[in-house]
């Protein structure tokens, strides 16, 4: 079985095409990824019957933690890892064509927020920087270069500078990208406040033990307040992915074409749920075509009919289904 190009996977634009270039993909890596065989295999599902997205298995996220998941013999280019506290397994992701990631966030970049080079990209992520191996770093690190700004870049802790320079974009009109991990977002508006209606504040979650967690009204609420915006955008993305879908206000997530969200049944992992109706996460990134492009996640969420989808937070390793159909 062939595996689709880029061009294929990129240019889709119709559900016809989508249904299409994935089963393609499934055939592919159901043929050439060996950990994601097995356990179709042990779900005693015949790949060669798959005949519908619905009806194709998705692979349980925590194997990234302790498979190698790969759908080629290609080496790793970049391995990604999860962040993690002192002792936890983290997941990791050997990538074998970085220019797969890169096209990826650049055209869904490009697609929900036009050209990079009209952006200030800013940048408060300091868990992220302290550590090596995060596919975050990797993909804003790329959007600083791309944007070809000067006064683009990354803050660590230096509040105070990120401050004057916010008040320098904005009094110079500029667009500007704020990304910041969220426990970095409300550090900052803790001893700044700024009012500046134009700017996006893109918050990419996680108080990584930082501070207490927060449901996501209230989360918005006080970022809102403290930036002076109407609303806060967010980025729901991956170590074990290659795409992000993104969010420009009230938690409503959009995916690029080539990605797609659905919802299972929490007590059936091969069930998917209607609409309307709160489950796991299951994702199909066809970006992901080196790897497994079929991941079943951890997040709870609702799909709406518009292919949209809210992140409603997170289960814990006890209601995790189907892990055991997988021989280590």
């Amino acid at each position: 079985m062939n595996k689709p190009d880029k061009q294929q996977v990129f240019s889709i634009s119709s559900p016809g095409q989508f249904e299409d270039v994935t089963l393609q993909i499934f055939n592919y890596q159901a043929q050439n990824c060996a950990v994601y065989n097995q356990f179709i295999r042990g779900l005693r599902i015949d790949p060669a019957k798959v005949a519908t997205v619905d009806k194709i298995p998705f692979l349980p996220i925590e194997f990234f933690k302790s498979h190698t998941i790969l759908s080629t013999d290609a080496p790793a280019e970049v391995t990604f890892t999860s962040s993690g506290t002192t002792g936890m397994i983290t997941s990791s992701h050997h990538v074998t064509d970085k220019t797969w990631y890169e096209d990826s966030f650049r055209k869904a970049f490009g697609l929900f927020y036009g050209d990079i080079r009209a952006h200030t990209v800013l940048a408060l992520l300091p868990s992220y920087l302290e550590r090596e191996g995060s596919s975050l770093i990797y993909m804003v690190d790329d959007l600083i270069k791309q944007s070809n700004n000067p006064d683009s870049g990354f803050f660590l802790y230096n509040h105070d500078e990120l401050y004057h320079q916010l008040k320098k974009q904005q009094e110079a009109k500029k667009p500007v990208l704020l990304i910041g991990v969220t426990f970095g977002l409300l550090d900052f508006i803790d001893n700044y406040r700024i009012d500046f209606p134009e700017l996006i504040v893109m918050e990419t979650g996680g108080m990584k033990g930082r501070r207490k967690e927060m449901i996501r009204e209230e989360l918005h609420n006080m970022l809102c307040k403290g930036f002076g915006v109407n609303s806060i955008h967010s980025e729901y993305g991956m170590t074990e992915l290659l795409s992000q879908a993104y969010s420009k206000g009230d938690g409503i997530f959009e995916c690029p074409p080539w990605m797609q969200v659905i919802i299972r049944d929490t007590n059936d992992p091969i069930s998917t749920l209607p609409v309307g109706k709160t489950g796991g996460i299951n994702v199909i990134d066809l970006a992901n075509i080196n790897s497994c492009s079929f991941i079943a996640t951890q997040d709870l969420g609702k799909l709406y009919a518009d292919n949209s989808f809210e992140v409603l937070g997170r289960f814990d390793q006890s209601d995790i289904r189907g892990c055991n159909l997988l021989i280590a």
